[in-house]
């Protein structure tokens, strides 16, 4: 039976969910075995954020991150995609992802870290703290995730989606799109609604992961789970980085 939830993260859906086994007892996803793998996530994701920050801080030198950055945004995509279509490999491939995508966003935080003094640990604040502030909401009932609530997160998010990818087919051809880089006051209007954007996906996450433990999910689901969730977690941390870069640059 599919579950009866979405999401706007292509990390968590209901198709992945309903497509899988339904398990019994101990082979059962549960609600711990996803935080707890989330958590362990995290921790990879900030471990491996470390080796570009330290080299790019002890050197100042922007090319010694390139690689790293260059690697993570690759090796991140390429295991991000195998995962989103091969549910069954994310416990061998959700740490080595955490792992890529934390050398991509240590790398980038480093060379803005240079530039605007305290922005990483700002950026790092502010996603742990809408993190929290919305599990609080959700697991009071405070935010429910209707069917409209979704309709609309999921529409809003297939939208940047699609602006985005246009940015970045016109940047081949040297065409830039100032409202997603310039520090204007459209810009950053432009960023706090992307960055709402990607808070709300935090909200089908937990959703979907709750309908998962319910529906009697596999266990390997939980690796599922919160690899989709350090999905949005990452996506969440970049766009906050960005918006306070075009805050700094004003």
């Amino acid at each position: 039976m599919p579950l009866p939830v979405r999401s706007g993260n292509p990390g968590l859906n209901d198709r992945t969910f309903s497509s899988q086994p339904r398990a019994l007892g101990a082979e059962a996803m549960t609600l711990q075995g996803a935080v707890n793998k989330s958590f362990l996530l995290l921790v990879v994701l900030l471990a491996g954020a470390l080796w570009p920050w330290s080299q790019y801080m002890s050197t100042g030198d922007p090319a010694v991150v390139g690689p790293s950055v260059l690697i993570g945004l690759i090796g991140g995509l390429a295991l991000g995609l195998v995962i989103s279509f091969k549910a069954t490999l994310a416990p061998y491939l959700a740490v080595p992802y955490a792992a890529l995508e934390g050398l991509a966003i240590g790398g980038i935080s480093a060379v803005l870290e240079r530039r605007y003094p305290g922005i990483a640990i700002q950026a790092v604040g502010l996603t742990f703290g809408v993190l929290a502030v919305l599990l609080v909401a959700y697991s009071t009932r405070l935010i429910r995730a209707t069917e409209r609530f979704r309709s609309i997160v999921i529409g809003a998010t297939g939208a940047i989606a699609l602006v985005y990818l246009v940015s970045l087919v016109l940047g081949f051809f040297h065409v830039s799109v100032p409202v997603l880089n310039d520090a204007t006051p459209l810009g950053i209007i432009v960023s706090l609604a992307v960055c709402g954007v990607a808070a709300l996906n935090l909200v089908l996450d937990f959703d979907l992961i709750e309908s998962g433990v319910a529906q009697g999910a596999p266990r390997y689901m939980e690796w599922y789970a919160a690899f989709g969730l350090l999905v949005t977690l990452v996506w969440l941390y970049m766009e906050i980085l960005r918006l306070l870069s075009k805050i700094r640059r004003q």
